[in-house]
């Protein structure tokens, strides 16, 4: 488990989640998070309640969106169960009685909080996701709630990184609309026509952009870290069936 410094305090709290700690066996192993993988439910709900457990948390208190890769995001006032989780990537809320929780494995987990508000968001941040305005979302939905983006602090969690992320020569044609900065987010690999992608920077710079105050990231490659972190693209390239997805949350004391 790792925090990002600056985002806890004045009853604000949050953890990463490293895949260490669970119950879940082999290429689950071991805190795979994740009811949308071939994991044993029974297995991935004792692996959510360890992970609450560490952070002092009920695991009743727990609610995930049903990840689909949009710019979604969704106002949280009480928990839900999993069969009503709403189809979206974001969520956001000022309820104490509510752990926000975002399941990844390369995408960037992203939490946010305006402690002086008492708001707090988390984001499932993909390229597509990142590109199409879910951390925009996010924010707008915090600020709808009574924050002030200048105040909000942001943390891009364990994702995959710019060293490890190659991708195809079309990929730079679809960040078009995205601003003249996006081009500075690739650079050239070393297969012709292909190119590497910084997905925590852009990240961060849509954060940014969209008037967030301090924006944080803990530069922790998810794909070339194996022991600590979940990976899709290792598990992609090693032609695996299925891969486990690690938690990230955020909550309010009280």
């Amino acid at each position: 488990m790792v925090t990002a410094e600056g985002l806890d305090g004045r009853g604000v709290r949050h953890a990463f989640f490293s895949r260490q700690g669970g119950v879940s066996t082999g290429i689950y192993s071991s805190l795979n998070c994740s009811f949308g993988s071939g994991d044993d439910p029974e297995a991935v709900a004792l692996n959510r309640a360890r992970a609450m457990e560490m952070v002092d948390r009920s695991p009743e208190t727990l609610v995930t969106v049903y990840q689909v890769h949009s710019h979604r995001a969704v106002v949280v006032e009480e928990p839900w169960v999993r069969a009503n989780a709403p189809r979206a990537d974001a969520m956001a809320t000022n309820r104490p009685g509510v752990t926000l929780g975002i399941l990844t494995a390369d995408c960037a987990p992203v939490l946010l909080a305006d402690a002086a508000a008492g708001v707090i968001g988390a984001a499932h941040a993909g390229w597509r996701g990142a590109r199409d305005g879910v951390l925009e979302a996010v924010v707008e939905a915090m600020v709808g709630l009574g924050a002030r983006a200048e105040r909000i602090t942001a943390a891009v969690g364990p994702c995959i990184a710019q060293a490890s992320y190659e991708v195809g020569p079309e990929f730079p044609d679809l960040f078009a609309d995205a601003g003249p900065e996006a081009g500075s987010f690739f650079r050239p690999a070393e297969r012709p026509g292909h190119f590497m992608f910084d997905l925590e920077g852009y990240a961060a710079q849509r954060l940014r952009e969209a008037g967030v105050g301090n924006v944080t990231y803990l530069s922790l490659d998810t794909c070339a870290h194996e022991e600590a972190f979940f990976s899709y693209r290792r598990s992609c390239q090693r032609r695996e069936p299925d891969y486990g997805r690690g938690l990230s949350c955020i909550f309010l004391d009280g």
